[in-house]
């Protein structure tokens, strides 16, 4: 579904709680958490879906309103005054024009990283279905998030293992960045998912450029080919269920490295149809 097709008219006034860098101020990446509070209690969103965020639009070319969308971060919260609290991750965004070389910088995302405290906008939405945990509490998971994909899986993880305690599934999650200064909410300022390494049934395995500090493409060949055997015994399961999140060019590369994991592209492309009707594979791209 293209961003034009996304219904925009129900509007919905928010505040900036607070925004902090969540990536190190060494990193050339800037990614923050915005907290968000929306008054109207009938806006409703819950873990995996996203949120949109009119960002001022560029008036030069008649354009009102600049709409994104953004994932879930956290577990959505009420205040005790009943209002809706909601957590979004935000990579600031600077483009390239292929043809004049020029930069400029993403509308919606400098918007958001330069909104600060107290701060009002507009979101509209929420959009998409919610991450639901499979219903059988034995059932395994493979999560791969790939840069601020990984946003919906850590509230997915905390919905996890807090509010279904008798859950027994193994948990593998995959997070990919370039340098290990861009592994969100799994760095030495914010390592979110560390309260879970106790937990038997979880693992993170950080997917990294094959050559760091460069600009590279995110080596999740590496990561995930060493533990082919596993995958493949997991995926093989029928009660496994795999969530992607991230951009959608994420989609072409998990496909190769799958294959090459199954032993040959038509095996792997056999195996995702049956997951994929069995609604046992959830992409969250865009």
């Amino acid at each position: 579904m293209r961003l034009q097709e996304y219904d925009i008219n129900n509007r919905y006034n928010a505040r900036v709680v607070s925004t902090e860098r969540i990536t190190r101020e060494e990193s050339p990446e800037e990614v923050r958490e915005l907290i968000l509070e929306v008054a109207d209690g009938s806006y409703n969103v819950k873990v995996g879906q996203n949120i949109g965020v009119l960002a001022p639009g560029q008036k030069e070319f008649g354009q009102e309103s600049h709409f994104r969308l953004y994932s879930v971060a956290d577990l959505p919260e009420k205040t005790d005054q009943g209002q809706l609290q909601i957590r979004i991750c935000v990579r600031r965004c600077n483009y390239i024009d292929e043809f004049s070389g020029e930069e400029y910088k993403g509308v919606a995302s400098n918007y958001l990283c330069d909104l600060r405290a107290d701060d009002t906008l507009t979101l509209t939405g929420p959009y998409g279905h919610a991450f639901q945990p499979p219903a059988e509490p034995e059932a395994s998971l493979i999560l791969i998030g790939a840069g601020t994909g990984i946003a919906p899986f850590r509230a997915f993880i905390k919905h996890l293992y807090q509010n279904i305690p008798d859950y027994k599934g193994r948990v593998r999650l995959f997070h990919g960045g370039r340098t290990g200064l861009e592994l969100l909410y799994m760095n030495d300022r914010r390592n979110d998912f560390a309260r879970y390494y106790d937990e038997e049934t979880f693992e993170a395995i950080a997917a990294l450029s094959s050559r760091p500090h460069w600009s590279d493409m995110i080596d999740w060949g590496h990561a995930m080919e060493s533990r082919g055997k596993e995958l493949w015994e997991m995926l093989s399961d029928a009660k496994t269920h795999v969530y992607v999140a991230g951009l959608e060019i994420i989609r072409d590369e998990l496909d190769a490295v799958f294959a090459r994991i199954a032993g040959s592209a038509e095996r792997w492309k056999q195996l995702k149809t049956e997951m994929e009707a069995d609604q046992r594979w959830i992409e969250l791209l865009y």
